[in-house]
C-alpha cells in the first residue's frame, strides 16, 4: 500500500499529475521545467511508492496502467484544489497567479477570440499560460476528468453535472475566393447547389442543414471533400473553385484567408455557442477570471 513518508512525497504529486496527463517523461519534464533524466528518476520513485509501473511501453509511446487510470482523476482533483488554495492565498490580484489553463475551443472561434484573450492575459495575468486542447477531447468526458478547464463552442454533449452558459449564436454564410463566379450576379439556391463544396465536420459527415434546405427545393449540392476543421477549409477555398460554409460573423478570419463572405439567400438554423465547465472549477478565481474574459470577447463577436 502506498504511504506518505516525507514532505517530498507530496511534492511528487505534481510530477505524477504531469506524467499521467502527458503519458510522456519528456513532455512532463518540459511542463515542470526539469530534465528528462530527473523526471525519469521521479517516475521510478513513484513506481516504487505505488507498487505499480504506472506508465508502460506500447510501441513508441507510454500508456497508463489500470491503477494509473484510477489515480488520474483523483490526482487532477488534488491539483485543482491546491491551485484554488494558492490562488486564494495570493489574493484577488491576477498578476500574482502562476497557472496553466486548458481550453477546448472550436477552431472557427480560435482566430477571433484567442488574440484578444492573450492580450488581456499578458496585461492582467502574465503568469497565466493558455493551452488549447486537441480536437480529440471534444465530445468526451474531458471536463469531468479534469483534462480541460473550459470548453467553448457548440455545447451538446455535457455530463449531467456540467455547468453551461450561452454566449450567442452563429449563422452560416458562404466563403469563396474573391474572383469566384458566385461573387457575380444573383446568388441563388440553384447556383449554390451547382458549386463544388468543402464540408467541415469533425465526425466526417458530409451532410447538414444546407443539404436539408436544398433537398426541400429539389436540389442537391456536390460535397467534393470533407475536412475536420474550418482552417483547412478556408485555405482550400482560397485556392480553388470550391466553396465552404462559415459563420457570418467570422469575416475577419475569412478575410485573412483571402476569402469573401457571401450571405446566403435563405435562412439556415443558427448555431448556439456557449461555454461549459465542471463544478469543481466554478469558484476557482483563475478559472472564473478566464470565463469572464471569454464571455466578454465572445459576446462582442457574437
Amino acid at each position: 500500500m502506498a504511504r506518505v513518508t516525507t514532505r517530498t512525497d507530496l511534492n511528487m504529486l505534481v510530477a505524477l499529475d504531469a506524467l499521467l496527463e502527458t503519458s510522456s517523461v519528456t513532455a512532463a519534464a518540459e511542463r515542470l521545467h526539469t530534465s528528462a533524466p530527473a523526471m525519469s528518476r521521479t517516475l521510478g520513485r513513484l513506481r516504487r511508492h505505488f507498487g505499480d509501473p504506472l506508465l508502460v511501453r506500447a510501441g513508441r509511446r507510454l500508456v497508463p496502467t489500470e491503477q494509473a487510470v484510477r489515480l488520474r482523476p483523483r490526482v487532477r482533483a488534488l491539483m485543482e484544489t491546491a491551485g484554488a488554495l494558492l490562488a486564494d492565498g495570493a489574493g484577488a490580484d491576477p498578476a500574482s497567479w502562476r497557472h496553466t489553463v486548458t481550453v477546448q475551443m472550436s477552431d472557427v472561434l480560435t482566430a477571433d477570440l484567442v488574440p484578444g484573450l492573450l492580450t488581456v492575459m499578458r496585461a492582467e495575468a502574465p503568469g497565466v499560460r493558455l493551452r488549447l486542447a486537441a480536437d480529440h477531447t471534444e465530445g468526451t468526458a474531458a471536463l469531468r476528468d479534469g483534462l480541460i478547464d473550459l470548453e467553448v463552442g457548440a455545447i451538446d454533449h455535457t455530463d449531467p453535472e456540467t455547468l453551461t452558459e450561452s454566449l450567442g449564436t452563429l449563422t452560416p454564410a458562404l466563403a469563396v475566393r474573391p474572383d469566384h463566379p458566385l461573387t457575380r450576379g444573383d446568388l441563388t439556391a440553384e447556383r449554390i447547389a451547382a458549386a463544388g463544396h468543402i464540408g467541415v465536420s469533425r465526425k466526417g459527415l458530409a451532410a447538414g442543414p444546407l443539404d436539408e434546405h436544398l433537398a426541400g427545393l429539389g436540389l442537391r449540392r456536390d460535397v467534393v471533400m470533407v475536412v475536420p476543421a474550418h482552417a483547412p477549409a478556408l485555405l482550400l477555398a482560397a485556392s480553388t473553385d470550391l466553396v465552404c460554409l462559415v459563420p457570418d460573423r467570422q469575416r475577419d478570419a475569412a478575410g485573412r484567408a483571402g476569402l469573401r463572405v457571401l450571405p446566403l439567400p435563405f435562412a439556415l438554423p443558427a448555431t448556439t455557442i456557449g461555454m461549459a465547465w465542471h463544478p469543481r472549477t466554478d469558484t476557482d478565481p483563475v478559472r472564473r477570471w478566464l470565463r469572464g474574459h471569454v464571455r466578454t470577447a465572445a459576446r462582442a463577436l457574437l
